[in-house]
């Protein structure tokens, strides 16, 4: 499908998707940001659903402004996935084992590593990707330089709620390797600080809504975010980069006589800001929940733990700010599915998939979430379907 133009007070609201099934506190969200003085265009991906800060699946173009709250406290978040020399043919009938050696690599939840992961040693890290990383934590905000051992002992973890790690086959039975996490606590930390900086500034004190309090371009507060916001959206991709490798290894040994190789691994951030060119003008591109799908830019969009991904390429849909959706979307709370689903409901819907089928991640449910399918057919204008996944391994914290 293409866009429907719904009526904004400053910009009209770019919706791939049909607006009467929106529900009503996202919509009026997006009304909120659409009154915005600084905004230039704002598009709505059909995995969207309303969000703490701003709608998740929206992208927020402004000029000379930014909203710490719409980025989000998970700066950065994002997906990383790989395909493999392995096919299903190699894989063992029971996957437990294989489940179990990963999260034993890759502390899920809260938990993180006992050393720092030594990137030198990691297997295909792309260490010369991230120099000066660590060099610029002393420059971040003071609040959080007390977390630096945190930060490098979380490097390398997954993280909790909708974060997860996939061992998935494609059509033709080849083994991928996906995974979803962000900055970790540093960028929670990082966050939360701004946010609370932006919403104590007098020129924010009239919005309609105190979580899209601005920082303007050519003040120190925009400066002092900047800064942080652009060091933690590179620690997530960081983080990912360091899971992938970790990855890598405990597959490389585990299907030693298969000599496993891997191709060019995907990366894409999905909570961040982008500095970008629309219609002669310089924007902040806040993509929250959204996927950059420039001409040629591969993505990933994924499902929930029981139905699948796509591995996508982008269009270059200038009307969605060169954007995707970033998922399938949820259409019921965490609260809600915990009320409507148990535990058996949960091991019904992942039949086949070897993951926890536990009451501690029913709000994870593939019931809860919209049809990926449905989300991937009302973009055909923004992507391309590159590959479509189905996980057989599925890790949550």
């Amino acid at each position: 499908m293409s866009y429907v133009e719904v009526p904004g007070a400053k910009v009209p609201i770019r919706m791939w998707t049909d607006p009467a099934s929106v529900e009503a506190g996202a919509m009026q969200q997006l009304h909120n940001v659409a009154t915005l003085p600084w905004i230039k265009g704002l598009a709505v991906m059909p995995d969207v659903h309303y969000g703490k800060g701003a709608t998740v699946g929206s992208v927020i173009a402004m000029k000379d402004a930014v909203c710490p709250a719409a980025v989000g406290v998970d700066i950065g978040c994002g997906m990383s996935a790989v395909k493999t020399s392995l096919t299903a043919n190699d894989l063992p009938g029971d996957l437990s084992a294989l489940r179990s050696k990963i999260e034993r690599a890759i502390p899920v939840g809260a938990g993180m590593h006992r050393d720092p992961v030594d990137r030198e040693r990691l297997y295909g890290f792309p260490v010369e990707g991230y120099g000066g990383l660590w060099e610029r934590f002393d420059y971040l905000a003071d609040e959080v330089k007390f977390r630096r051992e945190r930060a490098l002992k979380q490097t390398g973890t997954l993280g909790s709620g909708n974060h997860f790690w996939e061992l998935c086959l494609d059509s033709t039975n080849a083994v991928w390797i996906m995974l979803h996490s962000g900055s970790r606590n540093i960028g929670n930390e990082l966050a939360e600080h701004h946010i609370g900086i932006a919403r104590g500034l007098s020129h924010n004190q009239g919005l309609v809504d105190r979580d899209l309090a601005v920082f303007l371009a050519k003040t120190p507060e925009m400066q002092a975010y900047r800064n942080d916001l652009f060091w933690a959206q590179e620690y997530a991709k960081y983080n990912r980069a360091a899971m992938m490798s970790l990855s890598k290894e405990v597959i490389r040994k585990e299907f030693r006589k298969a000599k496993v190789s891997f191709g060019e691994e995907i990366s894409c951030h999905h909570n961040y800001v982008a500095e970008e060119r629309y219609d002669g003008m310089d924007l902040l591109v806040t993509r929250k929940g959204a996927i950059r799908a420039g001409s040629g830019d591969y993505g990933i969009i994924p499902g929930s733990m029981g139905t699948g991904s796509y591995i996508v390429k982008g269009l270059g849909n200038d009307k969605s700010f060169n954007s995707a959706s970033h998922g399938a979307g949820r259409k019921m709370s965490r609260t809600a599915a915990k009320k409507r689903f148990s535990a058996r409901d949960l091991a019904e819907q992942t039949k086949g998939v070897e993951c926890r089928k536990d009451t501690g991640v029913v709000d994870e449910i593939p019931g809860a979430y919209k049809s990926i399918e449905q989300v991937i057919d009302q973009q055909t204008d923004l992507v391309e379907v590159v590959a479509k996944l189905k996980q057989v391994i599925c890790i949550k914290g």
